[in-house]
């Protein structure tokens, strides 16, 4: 109210010339209401000015509003829309929910065999189109992967000039960004991770990378936690696939197992170091299996066939027909086929020439004899071939010949490759960035959980 009461002196002594006595009454009230503190009220007299008044004159010129009238009428704008196919599209369909009605573009879009291919009779593919202001296509967009390309993706493109329409396919490079995720082991891995809508291929690469320290069949516990940074991949900016983990945290049993991806300069692959830049890569995967369990282990045992006792020399992992089996170490083929009471076999021998492993009982042989094979790649499938109750891989480790057990073996090779001293510094400064969005990552999964 005091901000008020000063207004100009010329509005406030004419208002006193009026109405002296309303203006004393509000004063007073002001003051008693006022509640003692400290105030102050300007002196209403008028302000003379200063300086000399003089009047400025000055002639407007309006612009020709029949010209503004005419420009709006012939300005046009650009639609912009997007929505998903459906199996059952029809080109009249597919434009009526993008909002378009253009006979001319539904024709097109109808006798195009690309467009017949690419859009209709597939669902879930993102459109996108630009409209005119009378709601016909200008242009219209979609995008789609290849099978078997990991950097690229092709994009359709059809588009309207004066000579009509015009339809065409480009290739461009997917762009990666980054995602961090983070989870609780409250039951399996497979549950924490749908938990958190993480990808499965972003799964089965955490496996991969911890498979060599961390059981994840009978080896983890509740409670148990992990996080992570990972890519996406996009096409024109829509998220189509998820790409490789780049860092990931996995704290098992109290034991916390770290790794990071990095890429010497000139070295041709990457792979996971740990954050001293110790390479984590070991001679072979603790299973062959990504998920499984053991139904039988190695040394004696009652044969579940042929009902006496014999030596076991393998170990017998439970999965259903078709589970995929991976080598869990670098080698060469050196038999696929069938053989005895192993019924489909593979025999791999790696790369030190002295180990050898067997993957018995397969329902399918995804190799052949001389094939060289990587760690981690799938080999075959599970199945009951040859002498077998049910279907389960039976997996043998042999040294020199010898069957030794798998469970002893595994759990003591490893390979050490660290950093090396050129790449110390690109390292050092990488480990730093992920160990920052790793520990945001966590922060996450403390403060949804607690």
């Amino acid at each position: 109210m005091k901000q008020h009461l000063i207004s100009s002196g010329l509005a406030v002594a004419d208002l006193i010339h009026r109405h002296p006595k309303r203006i004393t009454a509000a004063l007073a009230a002001f003051m008693l209401g006022s509640g003692g503190g400290a105030f102050a009220v300007a002196s209403l007299a008028p302000v003379v000015p200063t300086e000399p008044l003089r009047l400025v004159s000055e002639t407007i010129e309006l612009q020709n509003l029949t010209a503004q009238s005419d420009s709006l009428d012939t300005h046009s704008f650009t639609l912009y829309r997007s929505e998903s196919t459906r199996a059952n599209d029809t080109p009249e369909a597919l434009l009526k929910r993008l909002g378009l009605a253009d006979p001319a573009a539904a024709a097109f879009l109808r006798q195009n065999e690309t467009t017949r291919q690419v859009l209709f009779g597939r669902a879930s593919r993102l459109v996108t189109a630009e409209a005119s202001d009378q709601h016909e296509l200008t242009k219209l967009q979609t995008h789609w992967l290849e099978k078997g390309d990991d950097q690229n993706f092709k994009r359709l493109v059809v588009e309207k000039d004066d000579d009509g329409f015009s339809v065409r396919v480009e290739t461009a490079p997917l762009m990666a960004s980054q995602r961090i995720a983070s989870g609780v082991i409250r039951g399996t891995l497979y549950a924490a991770t749908d938990e958190v809508r993480l990808p499965d291929s972003v799964t089965k690469q955490l496996t991969e990378i911890f498979g060599s320290d961390v059981d994840f069949h009978r080896g983890l516990h509740r409670g148990d936690r992990f996080s992570l940074v990972y890519e996406t991949l996009e096409a024109d900016g829509e998220p189509v696939r998820a790409g490789k983990i780049l860092s990931a945290e996995f704290v098992n049993r109290g034991r916390t197992h770290q790794a990071i991806w990095f890429k010497e300069q000139d070295a041709l692959k990457g792979g996971y170091y740990s954050f001293d830049g110790q390479s984590l890569r070991k001679a072979y995967l603790l299973s062959p299996l990504e998920v499984s369990r053991i139904t039988s282990g190695f040394g004696m045992r009652t044969h579940p066939v042929y009902g006496y006792s014999r030596e076991h020399n393998g170990v017998d992992y439970a999965a259903p027909t078709g589970t995929p089996v991976r080598t869990i170490g670098d080698g060469a083929v050196t038999f696929a086929g069938v053989q005895n009471g192993y019924g489909n076999v593979i025999y791999i021998q790696h790369r030190n020439k002295k180990d050898s492993t067997v993957y018995a009982h397969l329902s399918r042989i995804d190799v052949k004899t001389g094939d060289n094979v990587m760690q981690g790649e799938t080999i075959g499938a599970v199945g009951s071939t040859g002498v077998s109750t049910g279907p389960h891989l039976h997996l043998e480790f042999r040294v020199n010949g010898d069957p030794q057990n798998p469970a002893e073996v595994l759990a003591e090779q490893r390979e050490h490759v660290p950093v090396s001293p050129g790449g110390k510094a690109a390292f050092a400064k990488l480990a730093a960035d992920m160990k920052t969005q790793l520990a945001a990552a966590s922060e996450v999964t403390q403060s949804s959980f607690e």
